[in-house]
């Protein structure tokens, strides 16, 4: 007896100094502005993609016979195209096995390209020009509405029902604002309302004035900005200031609640927007999101980080359909990939595009935006 205590001893001895179970650790990158003027959009993303990486590492996923650990790569990419593609290059030779991001359509637009050369999928939350899936790559992928939509929910809206029949349209000449302004004015012809003028900034300005006193001349119905929160803010103080009677009209960048904070008493019923996706109040998981979201971080939803969640668990959804955390191997699964997330049914189509993108339509009123469809 004692000599089997003793060689059970000796098994127990040599099973605690045994190493733990085999574990892949896979890389996931984020791009996205994480300085400057809209660094509250690009954390926003960030936070909620760290979140989905963090859900699965809790829930334990298995792949290959292997427990992986997913780690997040965050990259600055200021919202510039050039910073864009060094982001993307850094992530793809550090061994991302898959990207989030990038935010704007004017960094992910040329960073896809990038992305394609490694073989690395990258889906975005929130980059919603037409062309970033429009270029033909096998790696680009979007999870929200694209600017088509927008243009033509704007356009309908404006036409029918606030019954303008003059519109100046204003963009910052980034790839989204000015994509936006396009996908408007075009959409505008179909309903038989005019153009009477096309203005162009920055999406580093802050002075309006100019542009808004010829915009004034031509007594529009409405003016819409094609840009951010950061700009649309102040133009809409200085329209106020002018004293222009116009509806301000614009798309998803100004939606945000720090657009609520920057633009205060210039805030009024005669000021819309059009949101790419849904609200968090209608996802099927948006409103539990929202809650453990500012539990989580001490911040509240700004717009996309829902769509940043379901981005990231579409690449750890491939990866499992396809047994393998290699791109190679899993790229060809997100076609197949269906799935049941925070802000609904998410699946894509053959360029890549979420085949169940949405729009809403919101006016501000009460303090917040109110959502009109």
């Amino acid at each position: 007896m004692k000599k089997i205590a003793l060689l059970l001893a000796s098994l127990g001895s040599l099973a605690a100094v045994q190493p733990a179970a085999a574990q892949t650790v896979v890389k996931i990158g984020f791009a996205g502005p994480l300085t400057g003027p809209i660094a509250h959009i690009g954390k926003d993303e960030e936070y909620a993609t760290r979140m989905a990486l963090d859900d699965a590492n809790a829930k334990g996923v298995v792949i290959n016979g292997q427990k992986v650990r997913f780690e997040l790569m965050s990259e600055d990419d200021q919202a510039d195209p050039r910073q864009a593609t060094i982001v993307a290059q850094r992530i793809a030779d550090a061994g991302a096995k898959g990207v989030v991001g990038h935010v704007t359509s004017g960094a992910a637009i040329p960073a896809a390209m990038i992305y394609e050369q490694a073989g690395i999928p990258a889906i975005t939350p929130s980059a919603t020009n037409p062309k970033l899936t429009q270029q033909g790559y096998k790696t680009a992928y979007r999870v929200i509405a694209n600017d088509f939509q927008q243009g033509e929910a704007m356009a309908k809206y404006a036409a029918t029902v606030l019954k303008a029949k003059t519109i100046a349209i204003v963009d910052d000449r980034t790839a989204y604002g000015q994509g936006l302004g396009d996908t408007l004015a075009e959409n505008l012809k179909k309903f038989g309302v005019q153009v009477v003028a096309r203005e162009y900034t920055n999406d580093k300005a802050v002075d309006f004035t100019a542009l808004l006193t010829r915009i004034k001349s031509k007594q529009p119905d409405a003016i819409f900005y094609g840009g951010m929160d950061a700009q649309g803010a102040p133009m809409l103080k200085q329209i106020k200031q002018l004293g222009l009677n116009v509806k301000f009209l614009s798309g998803d960048g100004v939606c945000t609640s720090e657009m609520l904070k920057l633009a205060a008493e210039a805030l009024s019923p005669n000021v819309y927007c059009t949101q790419a996706g849904i609200p968090a109040e209608k996802m099927p998981g948006g409103t539990e999101f929202k809650t453990r979201f500012k539990k989580t971080f001490n911040v509240d939803v700004q717009l996309y980080a829902p769509y940043a969640y379901d981005s990231a668990n579409m690449l750890i959804e491939a990866m499992k359909l396809a047994n393998s955390v290699e791109p190679a191997k899993y790229l060809p699964q997100l076609q197949k990939v269906t799935l049941k997330g925070v802000t609904g049914t998410v699946a894509f189509d053959t360029k890549g595009d979420n085949k169940n993108g949405g729009i809403t339509l919101n006016q501000f009123g009460n303090g917040k935006w109110q959502v009109l469809n």
